[in-house]
């Protein structure tokens, strides 16, 4: 057993998202030392809380600290994550890597000559499902993969207007960034991340910005229309090496049912995927006479965010680098969202910038 509370670990950005990660590294032993946010009243509230010290400057935590989790608006991974590297920190930083294609590289850059590692949260990937359909894909009984639909859509989902989230400048982008940024992982990932040569994309703004805009729940304050300059759909088609695609359907809002799910093509069997719910795979045979199966798949019930923070938290108590959700997948990933922008920008396919 690996004693993780041997890591001091911070969490940099205390908001909603920050809390819930400290709250979830605390239940499994975690050894939090301390958070940094720009925000009197989130330090006030994560100290309340935690019973830790808080810091404006993140030099001070960091050098309490032996790793960290940057939780803050994408705008601001670069900055945290490269001064964390810098200090020689391990670093579990929330997907997407940054804000910009640039941003990401920088971090990229930071990562490849650093004594700790950045590690990218994507938490999906531990679904048990998953590991299910990965194991299968390493055995061979899919044969050949070649084509993942992903569908990762919200009837009505846009985040509160006027939040960080419906900023183009703080967070890049809007529903690709957001929830696309995992479909796009996870297709990869069932893939077994291959080259990424071309994308043709569209990326859409038709619900955001409307004065009727309806809705039941919305995640934060609505501030309106004015408050909204990103998208809130897209739609691509991803080109791999060796003939392997991936169909990609994101959406916060959109006139339809809401769906997430993976549908995965093999030439020895296919898989159904939907997050929550678990896996079906398909299958053909000619025992006795040609049919086809269905295999519902069921495993234990897990937390893929506390089975992340337990990975990354084993591999910096043992100074090893984690073999998972990399700084260069998450760069990957990176190029495919500015690849679908630039797409939809110019109106035609474009390779993908290395």
């Amino acid at each position: 057993m690996v004693d993780i509370s041997s890591v001091r670990l911070g969490i940099v950005g205390l908001g909603n998202i920050g809390h819930h990660h400290a709250e979830r590294f605390v239940e499994q032993g975690a050894n939090l030392v301390g958070g940094v946010d720009i925000a009197e009243g989130a330090r006030a509230s994560f100290r309340d809380e935690f019973g830790v010290p808080t810091y404006e400057d993140h030099h001070e935590l960091y050098e309490q600290a032996d790793a960290v989790a940057v939780t803050t608006p994408n705008k601001f991974h670069e900055q945290y994550v490269v001064d964390a590297l810098e200090a020689g920190l391990d670093v579990l930083v929330e997907k997407p890597l940054s804000n910009t294609l640039t941003g990401a590289k920088r971090i990229a850059e930071a990562a490849d000559v650093a004594d700790g590692f950045c590690m990218v949260g994507f938490h999906t990937r531990f679904e048990n499902p998953v590991e299910v359909i990965n194991g299968y894909r390493e055995e061979g009984r899919f044969g050949e993969m070649s084509h993942v639909e992903a569908n990762y859509i919200r009837r009505r989902g846009v985040p509160g207007r006027g939040s960080w989230f419906t900023s183009r400048e703080v967070a890049g982008g809007g529903a690709l960034i957001d929830i696309g940024v995992h479909a796009v992982d996870l297709s990869l990932y069932m893939l077994g991340y291959p080259d990424v040569e071309e994308v043709s994309g569209i990326t859409r703004s038709q619900f955001g910005g409307r004065n009727d805009y309806t809705f039941i729940q919305m995640w934060g304050e609505d501030q309106g229309p004015d408050g909204f300059n990103v998208d809130d759909s897209a739609t691509a088609f991803i080109r791999c090496a060796g003939d392997r695609t991936i169909s990609l359907e994101v959406a916060w809002a959109v006139n339809r049912p809401k769906k997430q799910e993976y549908v995965l093509r093999g030439t020895e069997s296919g898989a159904t995927f939907r997050p929550g719910e678990g896996v079906t795979v398909h299958e053909s045979r000619a025992s006795g006479a040609g049919h086809m199966v269905e295999s519902e798949i069921e495993t234990s019930g897990s937390d893929p965010h506390a089975a992340e923070q337990t990975y990354f938290l084993e591999h910096s108590a043992r100074g090893r680098t984690p073999e998972r959700n990399t700084v260069e997948q998450g760069l990957t990933v990176q190029r495919v969202l500015d690849a679908i922008y630039r797409s939809s920008e110019s109106g035609e396919a474009v390779a993908v910038e290395d």
